[in-house]
């Protein structure tokens, strides 16, 4: 079976490095990127999994003249399970977090990736980083153990019947493996967040709010209002490590 996974450097992107976000920031991760994803967010930095020039999708980058959207036979990289394997085992973390793009949209592949690598050593823990708005099929639920959920606001320019699908935010609500990551631009984006929160009935020790930004500058004008939200409201905070040690470089 072959999984689609981001190319970065002319090789499939599988690196080791710190989580940066969310529940588990600063413990050491293999990161598999996927590609290829279901939304399109304006402000994504790996807009490289699915900005194809073939599309006419908005995007931050389209003010710098120096910007071109991604030839897709380019960006994506064709690769067995047994050779992603491989290059998971070649590092010493425990620790893989699934990421994209949308890693749900290729959830057979990863299933008996996981499994593989468990049968190979029980040790190992795996996350998922999803846009919440697809449900898990049963061999994949069977094999992760973390589901960060980072659904999208209205500020990512996806509209509404996009990314928000009630019957994923119930069954994600609900899990005791998932957990929220919301990302604020602006503070009337909260307002937005706490509609979401009632809606669906989510606890705040389950919610990290995280500030939009891959420029340490930005990050540092957004964190202080958004760690008095956070206070405010019980929610946890999350800042963006990987921004703050490598700055907007890829791989990291």
């Amino acid at each position: 079976m072959e999984l689609k996974l981001a190319k970065l450097n002319g090789k499939p992107e599988i690196f080791y490095s710190i989580q940066g976000e969310g529940k588990s920031i600063g413990i050491p991760a293999v990161f598999i990127r996927t590609s290829l994803c279901n939304l399109h967010c304006v402000w994504c930095d790996t807009d490289y999994t699915w900005n194809w020039n073939t599309l006419r999708f908005q995007h931050i980058n389209d003010q710098n003249p120096d910007y071109s959207k991604f030839d897709k036979k380019d960006w994506i990289a064709l690769c067995s399970v047994r050779e992603v394997v491989q290059a998971v085992r070649a590092y010493p973390g425990k620790n893989v977090i699934l990421t994209g793009g949308e890693p749900m949209l290729q959830q057979k592949g990863l299933g008996l990736l996981m499994h593989t690598l468990k049968q190979l050593d029980p040790e190992y823990h795996f996350e998922v980083e999803t846009n919440g708005t697809m449900l898990p099929l049963p061999e994949f639920e069977q094999q992760i153990d973390q589901y960060n959920v980072s659904p999208k606001l209205e500020n990512s320019n996806n509209v509404q019947r996009l990314r928000e699908k009630p019957r994923v935010y119930q069954y994600f609500s609900k899990h005791p493996k998932a957990f929220f990551k919301f990302v604020v631009a602006e503070q009337y984006d909260v307002n937005e967040v706490l509609l979401l929160l009632h809606r669906y009935q989510i606890a705040p020790e389950k919610v990290w709010l995280m500030p939009e930004g891959s420029i340490p500058e930005r990050l540092a004008d957004r964190r202080a209002w958004v760690v008095e939200i956070c206070k405010t409201h019980g929610f946890r905070f999350s800042d963006r490590l990987h921004v703050q040690i490598w700055g907007a470089k890829k791989g990291v």
